[in-house]
């Protein structure tokens, strides 16, 4: 039989310091940052889990692939190893390098999103739902009924809703929708997977009326895995293959390789569509670079072509599912609130049901993160008001998000299992100190995005 202990598929060469703060030292950080994570240095963070984009420890065969970069500014060999990768796994025609993913969402909502246009996904990240807002647009978010129920398990909550997408196109118009996303894993909703069953349906939805039809594919190999593990006829498939199915039925991509690229920069925008394809590189050009390297050095094209294909060893996502999935049953046995099942990235504690007595409008979900870095410094995210509440259209007031989570994403290939029991350990503490905790406010932000750079202040006592 096989042994219960979760072993990291790895060995570690090199390794980096932890400063190990007080609680006295981080109440004082905290008020100087406003009590917002993301103005917090990286030093002082112990246990960092505010995100897992950009974050990985890449592997000795990758940075071998940094020291064979070719940093020819125009046809470069790294940039062919890469788009040969990318088309390989993904199989769309054109490949366009980009910094990261929300550059490739700029590059194509600038040209097919404008005012009036409404794009549905299952649900929109922070930066794609921006990117449309910003060009006039409307992010519809259209996830499957079983999302809104937080502790029952269900294999893929990440499902778009196809009736609501049926009824979305009838009530608006095909031509007002440029295009359908669907973003796996689903991140907003909890890091829940999509089933190969939803993306065809999506697909064949997309294409009864002519709509062209993207995936946000940032965590496509976990979701690949997530398939492979709950749906059936998968079971046999490696990730590879049930990934270029995945991608079979779509006409184009957005990808941050700062997630399953297992890369610290870098994405990709992907289509099959030719002239398209030629206005993106138009535009890429302009804001990115030449269409070759697309704003990355080619040391960074080799760190992904690489981790693209590392990502898909089945010994890594076994790993990695099993130990995200250890940190939300050892949370949950106690008591903790949190999404279920477990997701493939992060595990997302439901702070609305944690803090009951804390309204939505007084964010909840920050005052749980914040808790988080006082007792043990562990830097988490806020999924939930401060990220995502509406404006009433006529009344103009805040309207809450539909969840207030706290996500606790792991970076990949970088902690082990005893820093994860210490956040155990921290989320524990916590969830015993939850009825002490209180509110806050925000008394300064921005128009757009306002989560990376608000500042806060407490209701009541710290």
């Amino acid at each position: 039989m096989p042994f219960q202990t979760i072993i990291e598929p790895f060995k570690i060469k090199a390794v980096e310091p932890i400063r190990l703060t007080t609680q006295a030292e981080r109440a004082a950080i905290l008020k100087r940052a406003y009590y917002n994570l993301f103005l917090i240095r990286a030093e002082e963070v112990i246990i960092d889990l505010l995100t897992d984009s950009g974050t990985a420890a890449m592997s000795s065969e990758q940075w071998a692939g940094v020291m064979r970069g070719d940093e020819s500014y125009a046809g470069s060999r790294s940039y062919y190893f890469f788009e040969e990768t990318v088309r390989d796994i993904f199989g769309f025609k054109h490949v366009i390098p980009v910094h990261q993913g929300r550059a490739a969402e700029r590059i194509l909502f600038a040209l097919l999103c404008k005012p009036g246009s409404v794009i549905p996904n299952n649900t929109h990240f922070d930066t794609t739902r921006a990117n449309i807002e910003y060009r006039g647009g409307r992010a519809v978010d259209l996830p499957c009924a079983e999302l809104r129920d937080t502790t029952t398990p269900h294999p893929f909550k990440g499902n778009m809703d196809v009736d609501a997408l049926k009824s979305l196109i009838r009530e608006v118009g095909a031509e007002n929708i440029p295009l359908v996303m669907l973003t796996i894993t689903n991140n907003s909703g909890g890091g829940q997977p999509v089933s190969m069953a939803n993306i065809r349906a999506v697909s064949e939805v997309c294409r009864a009326h002519n709509i062209p039809f993207y995936i946000d594919a940032c965590r496509f190999a976990e979701n690949a895995y997530f398939i492979k593990l709950r749906e059936p006829g998968y079971a046999d498939k490696t990730p590879l293959e049930i990934a270029r199915e995945m991608f079979s039925y779509a006409d184009g991509c957005t990808m941050s390789a700062k997630k399953d690229g297992l890369a610290n920069i870098g994405g990709f925008l992907c289509t099959n569509d030719d002239k398209l394809a030629q206005q993106e590189k138009e535009l890429l050009i302009l804001t990115e670079g030449f269409p070759t390297y697309g704003g990355l050095a080619g040391r960074d094209l080799e760190a992904i072509a690489i981790g693209l294909r590392e990502v898909l060893d089945e010994h890594y996502l076994q790993y990695r599912i099993a130990s995200t999935r250890y940190l939300g049953e050892h949370i949950a046995r106690e008591g903790v609130p949190i999404v279920q099942p477990p997701g493939g990235h992060a595990i997302y504690i439901d702070a609305g049901a944690m803090l009951p007595h804390i309204p939505p409008l007084q964010f909840p979900g920050q005052a749980l993160a914040v808790e988080l870095y006082r007792l043990g410094g562990v830097r988490s995210c806020e999924i939930g008001s401060v990220m995502f509440a509406g404006r009433d259209p006529e009344t103009g007031e805040e309207v809450p998000a539909p969840r207030e989570l706290v996500r606790l994403a792991i970076p990949r290939r970088v902690y082990t299992q005893s820093h994860v029991d210490y956040v155990v350990e921290v989320t524990l503490e916590a969830y015993r100190r939850r009825e002490q905790l209180n509110g806050y406010r925000i008394t300064w932000q921005t128009p757009f995005l306002r989560h990376f750079s608000c500042h806060f202040e407490p209701l009541g006592r710290v």
